[in-house]
């Protein structure tokens, strides 16, 4: 899938989630030698910042209700291409048993926001974006990684696809 196609679909679900309009990317002629990804233009940028910060904040927000133990709450605002990957009792007792092993939160900090795209297998097909914290929790010697992921479903809304703690 190319790169435009693919920031195409990332500005597109951006709109239903903050309703704001974005230009694609312009493509790179074609060359001999591999061509370099298409630069973003102020907007596409401006956008993607945007979506970042949306998206972060929303994914602060279940990590929280995964503090407080609404994890039947976090399975309800699952999309339904997770719900159909991920049965409710198991999401449930995953999350609580991982959550439980790592004691109560001491801090969160955003690590990364990354995107991906799945053509299906393991993962269901779209686009996704994934939100990483570095997380100390009381029983942990160290920081966590808390995973709090994203799928474009298919009214180009993004909805919550994940949550897990490595």
């Amino acid at each position: 899938m190319s790169i435009r196609v693919f920031l195409c679909a990332l500005l597109v679900g951006f709109a239903g989630v903050a309703s704001a309009q974005a230009q694609p990317a312009k493509t790179q002629p074609k060359a001999s030698a591999p061509a370099a990804a298409p630069q973003l233009t102020a907007e596409q940028r401006a956008a993607l910042e945007k979506q970042n910060q949306v998206l972060s904040q929303y994914a602060e927000s279940i990590a929280q209700m995964v503090d407080n133990g609404q994890e039947a709450k976090v399975w309800e605002n699952l999309s339904e291409v997770a719900k159909k990957s991920t049965p409710e009792k198991e999401f449930i007792s995953t999350v609580t048993a991982d959550r439980t092993k790592l004691g109560k939160v001491r801090s969160r900090k955003l690590a990364a926001i990354t995107r991906t795209v799945s053509k299906g297998g393991a993962l269901p097909a779209g686009y996704y974006v994934n939100v990483n914290f570095a997380t100390e929790f009381g029983s942990a010697t160290k920081p966590v990684r808390e995973l709090v992921s994203f799928h474009l479903d298919s009214d180009k809304k993004w909805r919550l696809s994940g949550y897990n703690v490595q």
